[in-house]
């Protein structure tokens, strides 16, 4: 297995974090004796602060609007400890244990920066917890977004002391026995290290991460069941040619209209002289995700390797900055963004669904898509097209901005926060449903170009390789609806694919 060696020289990627926490690549703190003197002083300014009885937020003061509480050096461990404890109310679905790697990934990804005053034995803990693969269970719900995601970052924080929930192969069990069994000796937090741990946008950066590769995936899926609505419904290819796009040179969306074209391959018919805006315009609108990628990968990955705690210090002055890093506001938008584009996406392929299956408009093709000899008792895929819709709606509605919902919490010193993580939440369902809108257009636009086929109308030998490949392994897969059956269980076989990307088709990142 490849590894990857943590320094603050080492920016990490989307992919790094998602490979890591997959377990198919490893991360390790790297040996490099200037990246540990650079540690050893912000720890070693945090300790001159204790000794010196300074006023600093955090290590010698309470938290957030009790900034004026005092607090002595003798009593500023247990400030760390409850710092965790009070924020242990975290509440609705867990995140799997695959988020909950990239969740520790990403924080280790902003604390070796060096600007938080955490020691290295603590970051070595982390990378422990990962190779043993003893994961935190952290809840969901919590979050605002600023001062960063402390209720569910500090099931972190309070495994790493021995405590709560974490999962080990493949059962939760308290953090107190397996460590007991492993015989693992639990942190004692020295000054500012929750705040350290807590104070971060890891667990909105954490999901980003995941839902950028299944959006990017998104975006060459969606081209490939164009071409495979287009060749059901025998539109005009022309729609797609090159000359069009080079007259609004989108890159994203000139590309994605390329891959459609590939597809088609030499295949020009001419159903209408122009189809539908769901065929004809399927590449401006998937072409609005494929143009956003790579700034949304950038705000990710800036944000991934950002010091995004509070307060900074400067390990070469000692120096505290007390500033907002914390806030997760660009992830938030990054996520209100991705999720529009992706609901737009569906919406395509839910319009693509309508116009096949309906008679009136479908240029030929049996009502509902049946392959049945007696249409009069069969509807084929009647109901998945209202799913289809169902989903599609749900998705939709899911595209209101979190970033528009700000709160002013915790007396008003949060008084504006980013609604990152939340909108992180949204995301991915949307992406879910997405996903679940392509099993479904796969499914049924194969089983169309499969009739035409079995018509005489397409041939076979002139299908393109990609294409062939695609309509066979999806009928292979969920069969084709001769007789009504049930469709569920072939749809959840569609969907474990498209989760492997085993539909693949070129990445349209620029």
């Amino acid at each position: 297995m490849n590894s990857i060696f943590l320094t603050d020289k080492t920016p990490l990627t989307i992919s790094d974090v998602v490979n890591i926490s997959k377990g198919t690549l490893k991360l390790e703190l790297s040996p490099d004796k200037e990246w540990v003197e650079i540690f050893n002083k912000g720890s070693q300014a945090i300790t001159s602060v204790c000794e010196k009885g300074l006023k600093i937020y955090g290590i010698t003061t309470g938290f957030g609007d009790s900034v004026d509480r005092d607090v002595s050096v003798e009593k500023a461990t247990q400030l760390q400890y409850n710092l965790a404890k009070y924020h242990g109310c975290g509440l609705g679905n867990k995140l799997s244990p695959l988020l909950a790697r990239a969740v520790m990934v990403c924080r280790l990804a902003s604390l070796k920066n060096g600007f938080s005053g955490v020691r290295i034995s603590l970051l070595e803990r982390i990378v422990e917890l990962l190779e043993k693969d003893i994961v935190p269970v952290i809840p969901e719900e919590g979050s605002v977004g600023a001062s960063g995601d402390l209720t569910p970052l500090s099931y972190l924080a309070a495994v790493l002391y021995g405590e709560r929930e974490v999962y080990y192969q493949g059962e939760i069990r308290d953090t107190e026995d397996v460590y007991h069994q492993l015989r693992i000796e639990p942190i004692v937090p020295r000054p500012k290290e929750t705040l350290c741990i807590m104070n971060g946008t890891s667990v909105m950066t954490a999901i980003s991460c995941f839902a950028f590769k299944r959006a990017e995936y998104i975006t060459s899926l969606s081209a490939r069941i164009t071409a495979l609505a287009s060749l059901a419904l025998m539109a005009n290819s022309g729609h797609f040619d090159d000359k069009i796009f080079s007259a609004k040179p989108f890159p994203g969306q000139r590309k994605i209209a390329q891959l459609i074209r590939k597809d088609l391959g030499k295949l020009n018919y001419k159903y209408r002289i122009q189809a539908p805006y769901s065929i004809r315009c399927a590449p401006h609108v998937i072409g609005v995700l494929a143009d956003s990628l790579p700034w949304m990968r950038d705000y990710i990955q800036t944000e991934l390797n950002s010091a995004n705690d509070n307060p900074l210090i400067d390990y070469h002055t000692g120096e505290f900055l007390h500033g907002g890093n914390f806030y997760g506001g660009h992830i938030a938008f990054t996520m209100d963004s991705m999720k529009n584009a992706v609901a737009n996406i569906a919406d395509l392929l839910d319009r693509q669904f309508a116009l096949l299956a309906d008679y009136k408009t479908n240029n030929g093709l049996p009502y509902n898509l049946t392959g049945a000899d007696d249409p009069s008792i069969n509807h084929g895929f009647k109901a998945l097209q209202i799913a289809v819709s169902s989903w599609t709606a749900e998705a939709l509605q899911k595209t209101m901005p979190l970033t528009s919902f700000s709160r002013s919490t915790e007396c008003h010193n949060q008084d504006k926060v980013s609604m990152g993580t939340i909108a992180a939440r949204d995301c991915i369902r949307v992406i879910e449903l997405t996903e679940q809108v392509c099993a479904a257009t796969l499914f049924a636009f194969s089983q169309a170009v499969e009739i035409r086929v079995k018509r005489g109308e397409l041939e076979e030998s002139a299908l393109t390789e990609e294409i062939r490949k695609l309509k066979s392994n999806v009928l292979d897969v969920a069969g084709f609806v001769s007789e009504d059956r049930r469709l569920d269980k072939p749809l959840e076989k569609i969907i474990e694919l498209i989760s492997n990307q085993h539909f693949y088709a070129e990445i349209p990142v620029l």
